[in-house]
């Protein structure tokens, strides 16, 4: 059955949508069409979607625009941190859409708003959601070298299902980036995630948490995918709350510590509660 989700049509919500546009800032929960978007910034809580709107790659399950990218804004950085202030967040979330159109694929922007987010906002977490940099372990470290809490790079699907949702991206590239976070700072928490409902199989999952087990996952959430519209790859099934708690009694199984898995699961969703539960 299809979930149901609150009507984002909220005071709280135009407040912060107001907010972004003045500073001409972009949110991953508005691009993608988040079903939790409500909820989060009724909370005062949003995923910072860095480098423009326009992604150089085309997934047929994501509802981010593709196309040519708009040069950097050399002002993202401090526009972010502001907005950040004026929210009063204490942890936040910031992304990218991919651009490997750069020779780092934006990690030096990457670092940049890390450095300005901290400079303006002392005392924040932060949790980057990257991009796979086309593999570069290089660009990987400029970001980690920023002191970002948390990174993730999310997985989003099983390795047999990977040309058909990730056509430009690569199941292994996505390992080898996950497996680097550690190897590069034991202190940085490593996180990742992935959907269900596309037609895998429950051994598929299975072997995915454990590749991402063995390549150094600390934090891992599982969500139903959902279809943003017709033109976008269909939802193959739905999985029920059972399900969802039947992927997370597995997972501990195979080893991971933490585990966040629901219908209405995101990466990004309760990215606070999440870091707060780790670090408790």
């Amino acid at each position: 059955m299809k979930p149901k989700v609150k009507s984002p049509l909220l005071p709280e919500v135009f407040k912060i949508k107001k907010l972004l546009r003045k500073l001409n800032l972009h949110t991953v929960c508005e691009e993608a069409n988040c079903p939790n978007i409500g909820d989060c910034f009724s909370r005062k809580t949003a995923t910072f979607m860095i480098m423009g709107d326009i992604c150089t790659r085309d997934c047929p399950y994501c509802n981010v625009s593709h196309g040519k990218p708009q040069a950097l804004d050399p002002q993202e950085p401090e526009n972010v941190a502001n907005a950040i202030k004026t929210l009063g967040l204490k942890h936040v979330v910031i992304t990218s859409v991919d651009r490997d159109d750069l020779p780092d694929g934006g990690a030096s922007h990457f670092a940049k708003v890390i450095q300005k987010v901290k400079e303006i906002n002392p005392g924040i977490t932060i949790e980057v959601l990257i991009p796979d940099f086309k593999g570069s372990i290089e660009s990987l470290k400029t970001v980690i070298d920023a002191n970002p809490e948390v990174v993730n790079h999310n997985i989003e699907t099983v390795k047999e299902l990977y040309k058909i949702v990730r056509p430009q991206g690569n199941y292994e590239r996505s390992l080898k980036i996950l497996k680097s976070i550690k190897e590069i700072s034991q202190k940085t928490i490593s996180k990742s995630g992935f959907m269900v409902g596309l037609g895998e199989t429950k051994e598929q999952i299975i072997n995915l948490m454990e590749d991402l087990y063995k390549n150094n996952v600390e934090i891992l959430t599982i969500g139903q995918y959902l279809q943003p519209s017709k033109n976008h790859l269909p939802v193959y099934r739905y999985y029920s709350e059972e399900e969802f708690r039947e992927f997370e009694e597995i997972g501990y199984k195979i080893g991971f510590k933490y585990i966040f898995s629901g219908i209405l699961i995101r990466s990004s969703f309760n990215a606070q509660e999440q870091f707060m539960t780790m670090n408790k």
